[in-house]
């Protein structure tokens, strides 16, 4: 397995000289930063000029409504995560071939919607909801447990398209794929949460520019960890029967 260093230089080798390519293709969370970043900056505003004229003297909230925002709220972010994570495993499966094949002749955008397709979106779909039962039965517990178990969920999808890549029938339920991933991630928990936190100077980056700076980070950070999964399954799981 290679170092977090090798692992970022690898993702640093494919993105020379491709940089155009990869931001279209990781366009939309891109713009989910830059987006962030300037509603951050209008409520920072916003709520300092509320603050120097007063405004929130004497302001009152209802526990209705406070109730009610809070059910729209969990609809609209578990409706917005599902959205998110069907655009992001597309970018993540397109990116890994690109590291296996170092072939950049495909169609970014095409790539960015890949799991709208009739051999991914219903298996993505399950999978996406079976992991957050699973990872929020865990929380149940405390949020420690939860945090951890989606680390070890974190490969699922990853391990379901090189299961598959070729529409072959194997012995797998959806279940298995969420087993496989926790077996391949056994050990290694820790080392990804180290990965990703060795991230944190450029997503503070991407903050202190309004979300700006995602246009580079966000493409180096998901090469990076496309580039993990390819370094630690290696070739375990294409062809893999059950």
């Amino acid at each position: 397995m290679k170092t977090r260093g090798e692992l970022k230089a690898e993702a640093r080798e494919l993105l020379a000289g491709n940089w155009g390519k990869a931001i279209v293709l990781n366009i939309i969370p891109i713009l989910g930063a830059v987006f962030a970043g300037v509603i951050i900056a209008g409520a920072v505003a916003l709520i300092t000029y509320l603050v120097q004229s007063g405004a929130f003297s004497g302001s009152e909230t209802s526990i209705t409504d406070t109730a009610s925002n809070s059910a729209a709220n969990s609809g609209g972010q578990l409706f917005s995560g599902l959205i998110g994570t069907l655009i992001t495993t597309g970018i993540a499966y397109t990116t890994l071939d690109w590291l296996r094949t170092k072939n950049n002749d495909f169609s970014p955008v095409r790539g960015m919607f890949s799991i709208f397709s009739r051999e991914y979106f219903v298996p993505v779909l399950v999978l996406y909801i079976l992991q957050a039962i699973f990872t929020f039965l865990w929380t149940l517990l405390f949020v420690i447990p939860g945090l951890i178990k989606s680390y070890s969920y974190s490969q699922t999808y990853y391990i379901y398209k090189d299961v598959n890549q070729k529409g072959e029938a194997n012995n797998l339920n959806y279940l298995d794929y969420i087993t496989l991933s926790r077996e391949l991630m056994n050990g290694h928990k820790f080392e990804m949460f180290v990965l990703q936190l060795s991230f944190i100077g450029w997503w503070l980056l991407v903050f202190l520019t309004f979300g700006i700076a995602a246009i580079w980070v966000y493409p180096y950070y998901q090469t990076t960890m496309s580039a993990y999964y390819k370094n630690l399954a290696g070739d375990k799981f294409i062809n893999y029967r059950g």
